[in-house]
């Protein structure tokens, strides 16, 4: 029964108290940050060991932010994560919708590094030299399929569900304050990009910022989720076609 009281004590403040809703986005990121300093020097140079690396530390915030919502008493569908059978009409307004998402998003991508060209004469694309080794079909599937679960779905569930809620439960529930919340969470996901360069950075960060605004907009992750995977594709593939 004590332990039963300690878990609902916690709950309660996780959806009370904003100075626990602080200390959760620092323990999910900061274990996040642990994480990655203790398994970098484990992969060495070896590129599919880097790229694993990011994955495991994907699942791991994942894990604690399903363990955020279920001690506050929620689902996956405060998130705009809805399970379940949907209708044929509702299927195709998502997928119009994602669509049109991807669209922008990848432009945003674009004019990011178009503006970080003219601005510091910085390369126009992201370094994406840790895809490499995406030199045959089977690892082009599987990459592809770990993408799309950890980055398409993970990152949507991270940086925009997680932080654009928790950041809007800290007070920022006003119009300006739910942009300041896309804002954040967009620099926040550019920076996590840092392998990617400086351009990669700004781009990624330009891409979260039009993909936060949908989130603002239609309330339903799945078509930032979908998107998302949209993008991955049209940025693995040309990689594989290079390198094969």
């Amino acid at each position: 029964m004590e332990k039963i009281s300690h878990i609902t004590t916690l709950g309660n403040l996780l959806n009370k108290s904003k100075l626990a809703i602080i200390g959760e986005i620092m323990v999910i990121f900061s274990s996040a940050f642990l994480l990655f300093i203790i398994l970098k020097p484990l992969a060495g140079e070896n590129v599919l060991y880097k790229l694993g690396i990011i994955w495991c530390i994907n699942v791991l915030m994942l894990l604690l932010i399903w363990l955020g919502n279920k001690l506050r008493g929620r689902n996956w569908a405060d998130f705009g994560l809805a399970f379940g059978r949907i209708t044929s009409k509702e299927g195709k307004r998502v997928f119009s919708r994602s669509l049109l998402v991807f669209a922008l998003g990848i432009s945003a991508y674009i004019m990011g590094t178009f503006l970080m060209s003219q601005i510091s004469g910085m390369p126009e694309t992201a370094d994406m030299s840790n895809y490499e080794y995406l030199n045959s079909f089977f690892m082009l599937v599987l990459t592809l399929c770990g993408v799309y679960i950890v980055s398409s779905f993970g990152e949507e569930v991270i940086y925009r569900a997680f932080l654009i809620n928790r950041f809007t439960e800290l007070g920022l529930d006003s119009a300006f304050g739910k942009i300041l919340a896309v804002v954040i969470s967009s620099v926040i996901f550019g920076l996590v990009h840092f392998e990617w360069g400086p351009t990669g950075i700004v781009s990624t960060a330009m891409m979260g910022l039009v993909m936060g605004i949908f989130y603002l907009k239609y309330k339903n992750l799945w078509i930032l989720v979908l998107a998302h995977a949209y993008m991955d594709t049209l940025l693995l593939v040309p990689l594989f076609l290079q390198n094969s």
